[in-house]
C-alpha cells in the first residue's frame, strides 16, 4: 500500500465532510417552517396579485388611520353627547377598517414569503442532487478498508485517479457548499420575516375583535342617547318596510318613498332604478312623474369616501353577464368587513330588499344619493342622520360582495372619480 494511502483516506474524509456540511445545511433549511403558511398565493391568484393587494391594503390602512385620528380629535371637542358618540363611533369604524387592512396586508405578505420560500426550496432541491450522489460515493470510498483496497485488482490505479479527481473537485465542492450556506441564510431571513408578519397578523386580528366589541357597545349608547327620536324613526321605518313589500321593484320603491315623504325633494329627480336588478326584465327605467328638477348647487358630498375597501370586481359602466351596464361598482371586501356612510346624509331606507339582500340608501345634500347593497347586517335605522364614516353595517362572512352606486339628480356617477 502506498505511503500516501492514509493521506488519501483523509482526503476522502475531508471531501465527504465538506459535502456533508452542505447536506447538513440543506437539512437545516428543510427544517425551517413558515408558520402561516399555509398562506399561499392561491388566495390571491398569483404573486403579482398578492403584491397589489399588499400595496392596496397599506394605502387603505394609512387612510383609515388618518380618519380615525381626525374623528377622535373631533369627538374630544364635541359638546353635545349625541355628537360625541357619533364621532367616536366613526373613529372606531375607521380603526376597524384599519385593522381589516392590516390583516389583509399581513396575509398578502405571508403569501409572498411562502412563494419565495417555495422558489428557494425548488432551487436547493435541484442543486442538492449531484452533491448527494458525490457525498455517497466519497463516504463509501472513505469507509473501504485499506488492506482490501490493496488486494483488489486495479485498486491502486483507481486510487490515484480518485485522488486526482478530488484535488480538482474539492475547490468546487467548497464553493458550492459556501453558496448553499448563503441560500440557507436567505431561508432563515424569510423565516424571520414570516414570523414578524404572522405576529402582526395575530395582533391585528386581536385589535379587530376588540374594536368590534367597543363599537357594538358604543352603538348601544348611541341608541340610548337618541331614544327621544326613536319613535319617529320607528314610524318611518315601518312605512318604508311596508312600501318595500308592496313595490314591484326598486324603481317603484323610490317613487313610493317620495310620495310618502321619506325622501327629500332632491331624491324626486331620480329617474333610474336604484340598483340594476339580477333579472334583465326588471331593469326597465321608470321615470318619476312628479320630478321637478331645480336649478341649484350640485357640488358633490364633502369628504366623500368609499363605504368599504377591497378588490373591485365590477367597474363602473362594465357589462354584466346579462348585458346590462353597471351603474356603480362592486367590491369584494374582507369577510365581515365594516361598511360606513360615504358622506354626511340622511338614511332614507335601511333594510332587506328582495334580490339585493340588505340595502342602505343615504340621501346627501344637493341631490346626491348613495345606494349600498349586499350587506349582511345593517346598524342604522331609516330616518336617522349619519356623518361621513359612520358605521352602517357589515359585509357577509362568506364571499362578501358590496355594490355601491352614487347618483347626482338621478344620473349615475362613477364614485371613483370623486376620490
Amino acid at each position: 500500500m502506498p505511503a500516501d494511502s492514509p493521506n488519501l483516506t483523509k482526503l476522502l474524509l475531508v471531501g465527504a465532510g465538506a459535502i456533508t456540511i452542505g447536506w447538513g445545511a440543506l437539512a437545516a433549511q428543510e427544517s425551517l417552517n413558515i408558520s402561516a403558511a399555509t398562506a399561499s398565493v392561491e388566495g390571491f391568484g398569483s404573486t403579482e396579485d398578492a403584491r397589489q393587494a399588499l400595496e392596496r391594503a397599506q394605502a387603505t390602512a394609512e387612510f383609515a388611520q388618518q380618519r380615525a385620528v381626525k374623528f377622535s380629535q373631533e369627538a374630544s371637542l364635541a359638546t353635545a353627547e349625541i355628537d360625541r358618540l357619533a364621532k367616536e363611533s366613526a373613529a372606531l369604524a375607521a380603526q376597524i377598517q384599519q385593522s381589516e387592512a392590516d390583516i389583509l396586508a399581513a396575509s398578502a405578505q405571508l403569501a409572498i414569503l411562502a412563494d419565495q420560500r417555495a422558489v428557494l426550496d425548488a432551487r436547493l432541491a435541484k442543486r442538492q442532487q449531484p452533491l448527494v450522489r458525490l457525498t455517497a460515493a466519497i463516504q463509501n470510498m472513505a469507509r473501504r478498508p485499506i488492506v482490501l483496497s490493496a488486494l483488489q485488482p486495479g485498486s491502486l490505479r483507481d486510487t490515484v485517479y480518485v485522488r486526482a479527481v478530488l484535488e480538482t473537485t474539492l475547490p468546487q465542492i467548497r464553493e458550492q457548499t459556501a453558496s448553499l450556506h448563503s441560500e440557507v441564510e436567505q431561508g432563515r431571513a424569510l423565516e424571520s420575516e414570516a414570523a414578524r408578519s404572522l405576529a402582526e397578523l395575530q395582533a391585528s386580528e386581536t385589535d379587530l375583535q376588540n374594536r368590534r366589541n367597543e363599537l357594538a357597545a358604543l352603538m348601544r349608547q348611541q341608541q340610548e342617547a337618541s331614544r327621544s327620536n326613536s319613535a319617529l324613526a320607528r314610524r318611518e321605518a315601518q312605512r318604508a318596510l311596508a312600501l318595500a313589500e308592496q313595490a314591484r321593484d326598486l324603481d317603484q320603491l323610490v317613487g313610493e318613498l317620495d310620495r310618502a315623504g321619506l325622501v327629500r325633494e332632491e331624491l324626486a329627480t331620480l329617474a333610474g332604478p336604484i340598483m340594476r336588478p339580477a333579472r334583465p326584465e326588471a331593469s326597465r327605467v321608470m321615470p318619476t312623474t312628479n320630478a321637478t328638477p331645480r336649478a341649484q348647487e350640485t357640488s358633490p358630498p364633502a369628504q366623500f369616501q368609499l363605504p368599504v375597501h377591497g378588490r373591485t370586481i365590477t367597474g363602473f359602466g362594465e357589462e354584466g353577464d346579462a348585458g346590462i351596464r353597471s351603474n356603480g361598482i362592486t367590491i369584494a371586501p374582507a369577510s365581515g368587513a365594516q361598511i360606513v356612510a360615504p358622506a354626511l346624509g340622511r338614511v332614507s331606507f335601511a333594510g332587506v330588499y328582495r334580490g339585493f339582500g340588505r340595502i342602505v340608501i343615504i340621501e346627501h345634500e344637493n341631490g346626491w344619493t348613495s345606494l349600498i347593497t349586499g350587506l349582511a347586517q345593517t346598524s342604522v335605522n331609516t330616518g336617522v342622520q349619519v356623518i361621513g364614516g359612520a358605521p352602517i353595517g357589515t359585509a357577509a362572512l362568506r364571499q362578501p360582495e358590496i355594490s355601491f352606486e352614487l347618483r347626482e339628480r338621478g344620473e349615475p356617477i362613477n364614485p371613483l372619480s370623486l376620490l
